[in-house]
């Protein structure tokens, strides 16, 4: 189920107007505008969406607590669907833009590879999204994760698949998040029963592999809207 959190904060100019006589001058001093949080959009598959978890347990809420800590105001919206295939997240890709978003985090290709999908097909649908962001929300710094196929599908499919990633970050200058189960993906105590969806204590491991590669990004995100706004980012370390 899509959840999503987005606030925006206006703070109008006030100012204070008395009688202008000889002894005094009345001064329209507007007050500071503060920069609405950083709108960061997590589209991915139910490893995103949080399955088996509370919704406060999935790396993105994780993300967002990761963040505030660090004093980068942002606000996270979990767009995980369990089940959806790559060609699935392009289908609803404007669906999700529909409101703002100042980081996108694409985690997608799981589902394809367990199906063992064609890889040229994966990559296409990947990069169609990466430039439909771009074409909706062309400010969107996008993040993209890295995946891996089941090592029953054979060497030369699961090489082709793990190349795939790089190779699109590499062409549309995008960051690659390292593989999101790295350390965690074959480990019976970080996972679930299911054996693929990480439990709490995976999710931690997890939720640190996707912040060292975001948190530049939301830094970079940060600093670019305080430029183009003209003033301090308040709450951004």
């Amino acid at each position: 189920m899509l959840s999503a959190v987005s606030c925006a904060q206006r703070d109008s100019g006030a100012s204070r107007a008395g009688e202008v006589t000889s002894d005094s001058v009345v001064a329209h001093i507007p007050t500071a505008t503060a920069r609405a949080p950083l709108r960061v959009v997590f589209i991915g598959t139910s490893l995103t969406a949080g399955l088996g978890l509370d919704p406060d347990s999935a790396y993105p809420a994780r993300i967002q607590r990761k963040a505030d800590s660090a004093g980068i105001r942002v606000r996270v919206v979990n767009a995980g669907v369990s089940g959806e295939t790559s060609a699935g997240a392009l289908r609803r890709i404007d669906w999700v833009l529909r409101d703002p978003a100042d980081v996108v985090v694409l985690e997608t290709g799981a589902n394809d590879g367990l199906r063992a999908l064609q890889v040229d097909s994966t990559r296409a649908n990947l990069e169609a999204i990466v430039r439909r962001i771009r074409a909706v929300r062309p400010q969107a710094r996008i993040v993209l994760v890295q995946m891996e196929a089941p090592p029953n599908l054979g060497p030369r499919y699961t090489a082709a698949f793990r190349a795939m990633f790089p190779a699109v970050a590499r062409r549309e200058r995008i960051t690659l998040v390292p593989f999101l189960l790295q350390g965690v993906a074959g480990i019976g105590r970080l996972n679930q029963a299911d054996g693929i969806h990480p439990n709490d204590a995976g999710e931690r491991i997890v939720t640190e592999t996707v912040w060292k590669a975001v948190e530049p990004a939301l830094r970079a995100a940060a600093s670019a809207t305080s430029g183009a706004a003209g003033g301090t980012v308040i709450g951004a370390g």
